[in-house]
Formats: structure tokens, sequence, C-alpha cells
């Protein structure tokens, strides 16, 4: 009856924190907190190559490059990493257009599934009788 409590988070401390970070995530937009830390020199020459993009769309590919630098840096060499933040901004402009276009709750899909070769339908034939027998 008496176990010893574990160590760790509850799930009550779990969906507070939670919370707290989802409301804090919405108050703050992501460019604000992000704003000082991306703009590296690396980055800005990046972007000069790539004038088409607006300063949010640049942050954003920015961001991202970040994020992933994050989870995966060490499996990186240098020049693996310019390759993946230029990956990141000719992606942005690819993204944008994507974005841009407006849908409502109720379009269809512009793509229906269909398939390549038009298979030929067997006739459907009724059982075979049994043949009679002959007495």
């Amino acid at each position: 009856m008496n176990e010893p409590r574990k160590s760790g988070i509850t799930r009550r401390q779990f969906a507070r924190r939670a919370a707290l970070l989802s409301a804090s995530a919405s108050i703050a937009p992501a460019a604000s907190v992000f704003a000082g830390p991306l703009l590296t020199p690396p980055a800005q020459e990046a972007a000069a190559a790539h004038p088409n993009l607006s300063a949010e769309s640049q942050a954003e590919a920015e961001a991202r490059y970040q994020q992933i630098l994050s989870q995966y840096g060490g499996r990186f060499s240098a020049e693996e990493k310019g390759s993946l933040r230029e990956m990141n901004l000719v992606t942005q402009s690819s993204l944008d257009k994507v974005r841009a276009y407006s849908l409502e709750n109720g379009d269809a899909p512009a793509l229906y599934l269909k398939p390549l070769v038009e298979r030929e339908k067997k006739p459907v034939q009724p059982p075979a009788a049994a043949p009679a027998k002959k007495s």
C-alpha cells in the first residue's frame, strides 16, 4: 500500500508544463524569440544569395536549420552544414507557394488517385451446374 514515491515528473506536472509552454508559445512569435541568435554572418551571406525570400521566410528557414543542427549537428561536416543551409533556403520558396494557396474546409482534393493501368474486369459467370447423371 505505501509504495515509495517514484522520482520524476507526474502526469499532472507534465500537463501543467505543457499548457504553460503552449500558452507562452502563442504569446511570443517565433521571429521575435529567435531574432538575435539566428542572424549570424553566414546566415546573412546565404540570405543575400536568395533575395526573393522575405525576411520572415529567411528567418523561418534559418530557424529550421538551427533546429536541425541542435538535433543532429554532430553528424554533419562543415561542408554538409553549408549545403543543409542552402537546401533550407531553396525549399523555403516552395513552402511559401504552398502556404499561399487558400483552401476552405470543404474543398475536395485536386488529384484523385487513379490506377496507371486499367485492368480488364472478367465477366461474372454463374456457377456451373453439376452434370446430370444418366440412368
